[in-house]
């Protein structure tokens, strides 16, 4: 019988890919960017990752609160693992253990010269007239990585001009390379979806939907991540140069969220805000209501000390207004017919100062909380309460024993008989129209607008904004947060806390103070347990949280417009000789 023939033994299988090696560092990822080593945590990008090491790639789509779309194409890089040696989007890749990028070769250069080409070819390269020059990516990398002329020699594509999206924005689509931050942020922060990309190829441009206007309250955010000139602010449009401006770091004064900012300015003139990074309070956005809030820095300021009303109302040198201001309060405490008001937009070392010549010098025992009307509110940063320092007031009231109360109880004490003089440091009120029903009182006021409660005033000192000092506000969490002087105090207005120093000693009290760190040194202690970690010099830049062991500093990743010129400190020779003009 035949022996039965065996099959024949499998081949044997092809070596498959190489075990990924083992992590160097345990838990974390480790690669080589550009030769420099970087360990970050694993599913971190390579663009976030080169960043770590101090290494820039260019790119326009990318924004790292939004979802990636890759779709620009200018962050391409050579990467060891890419299949068939292709480029890989620097945005989208996550870095993997031994992997070597480069970022700067020549393959990869010829790739962001042909990207910019691209993204050139049917621009319309307005920059002198264009309101995104100085702060436009378009501009800076093609100064960077192209510096070519263009090689087109037909008419370019034509697209809508001054498109007006909605109250707030303008879009010139001819600008637009179709990064779609504007499409995501609204679909994806503010989640409301009214603008998309219609059409397709070179006639695609950014749209809203028919007879949808984009008018949602955080819309102004897509100016500030539009890489480009092509959604501006129509607040802001055409009105200055950016290169000729210069920013202070603040603090949105339109409700208790306090959102960081940059207040932009040129000439004393403060012409908008932008949000600025912090993402314990508002990660890098803002409402646009807040964005607009800052027009009253600019209007309606009182400059010079006056007495009388109306028509009677005359100009009072400032040497000599602290002393009047104290001769019309002093019968009232005498009789005990005073109150004071004090206004939440007022800032913490304001309210510190007032509360002291409020228990020690006009020796009342509360204080009427002033401040604006409560507004809408959402489930994202809009606050109800319009007011940024209404905790703040709450803690330097509790610091001097004094009770608060609201202004509707200082409305019904004037209406009783009870209260027939008061002072009022900020002159901001929830009712306008109950506010006339203080009109009989013997007030004096500081306020830097003259507001229905100043044009009462018997006498009327000039305050400061928050554009014009140093201080800080406290949330409504609770966080401290400082914001910088922009520019110096106009005409002859002065923080509030120097002119209730100067009301103060003209009560008899020892008060001298020559910026708001020594207020907050004298006075800051005051607070008590309260105060926490809190300190001038080294509050974080996400704030502190009052009683509260502070964040760790975050970064600030916004840009600083123009010439970046030196923001006014309170320690210069320059701001002194300011706080001491006389008229």
């Amino acid at each position: 019988m035949a022996e039965e023939k065996k099959p024949d033994a499998a081949p044997p299988k092809p070596p498959g890919p190489p075990a990924p090696p083992p992590p160097k560092n345990p838990g974390f990822v480790t690669a080589i960017v550009d030769g420099k080593e970087v360990v970050v945590k694993p599913g971190t990008t390579v663009i976030e990752a080169a960043k770590a090491v101090g290494i820039d790639i260019p790119y326009y789509c990318y924004h790292k609160r939004l979802s990636i779309a890759a779709n620009c194409r200018m962050c391409l890089v050579e990467m060891s693992n890419a299949p068939g040696g292709k480029l890989m989007p620097a945005c989208q890749m996550p870095v993997a253990e031994g992997v070597t990028v480069k970022t700067d070769t020549p393959r990869v250069k010829d790739q962001q010269r042909a990207t910019l080409e691209f993204l050139l070819l049917n621009h319309p390269v307005d920059c002198s007239i264009c309101d995104q020059a100085g702060e436009c990516k378009l501009q800076d990398y093609y100064m960077a990585y192209d510096r070519q002329p263009s090689r087109l020699d037909v008419p370019k594509v034509m697209k809508g001009k001054r498109v007006e999206l909605g109250p707030t924005v303008t879009l010139d689509q001819e600008r637009c390379i179709l990064c779609t931050r504007c499409v995501r942020f609204m679909r994806e922060v503010a989640e409301n979806p009214q603008l998309g990309v219609a059409q397709r190829g070179n006639e695609s441009f950014i749209t809203t939907f028919p007879g949808q206007p984009l008018d949602d309250k955080y819309a102004g955010n897509v100016v500030d991540i539009c890489p480009v000139g092509a959604l501006t602010s129509t607040d802001f449009r055409f009105r200055g140069r950016v290169w000729f401006m210069s920013s202070a770091r603040s603090v949105c004064t339109g409700c208790a969220r306090g959102c960081n900012t940059f207040l932009d300015y040129l000439n004393d003139v403060t012409y908008r805000y932008r949000p600025r990074e912090n993402d314990a309070v508002n990660e890098e956005w803002m409402c646009d209501d807040g964005r607009t809030s800052y027009k009253y820095l600019n209007a309606g300021r009182v400059l010079v000390a006056r007495e009388g009303r109306g028509a009677n109302a005359q100009p009072l040198p400032r040497k000599v207004a602290p002393r009047r201001a104290a001769e019309v309060l002093l019968p009232h405490v005498a009789a005990g017919s005073l109150a004071v008001l004090l206004s939440p937009v007022a800032s913490l070392e304001d309210l510190l100062v007032a509360c002291k010549v409020a228990k020690e010098g006009l020796k009342v025992g509360e204080v009427y909380a002033g401040g604006r009307a409560d507004g809408w509110q959402d489930d994202f940063l809009k606050r109800a309460d319009e007011n940024p320092n209404r905790k703040g007031l709450e803690l330097a009231a509790a610091a001097y024993g004094l009770a608060v109360r609201p202004f509707a109880d200082l409305v019904a004490a004037a209406g009783a008989g009870k209260v027939k003089g008061l002072w009022a440091v900020g002159t901001e009120v929830p009712d306008a129209k109950a506010a006339e029903k203080l009109g009989a009182l013997e007030i004096v006021a500081q306020s830097y607008g003259d507001a229905a409660l100043a044009q009462h005033a018997a006498v009327l000192l000039p305050a400061s904004p928050h554009s014009e000092m140093d201080g800080t506000f406290v949330n409504f969490e609770g966080r401290a947060q400082r914001f910088e002087m922009a520019y110096f105090p106009k005409g002859e207005s002065r923080p509030h806390w120097a002119l209730a120093a100067e009301l103060g000693a003209a009560l008899g009290l020892p008060l001298a103070f020559a910026s708001g760190r020594e207020v907050f040194a004298a006075l800051g202690p005051q607070l008590g347990s309260a105060l926490g970690d809190f300190a001038w010099d080294s509050l974080p830049s996400t704030g502190s949280r009052l009683g509260i062991v502070p964040l760790a500093a975050g970064t600030v990743d916004g840009r600083l417009p123009g010439n970046r010129d030196r923001v006014p400190s309170e320690t210069t020779e320059d701001y002194r000789r300011a706080m001491s003009r006389t008229s």
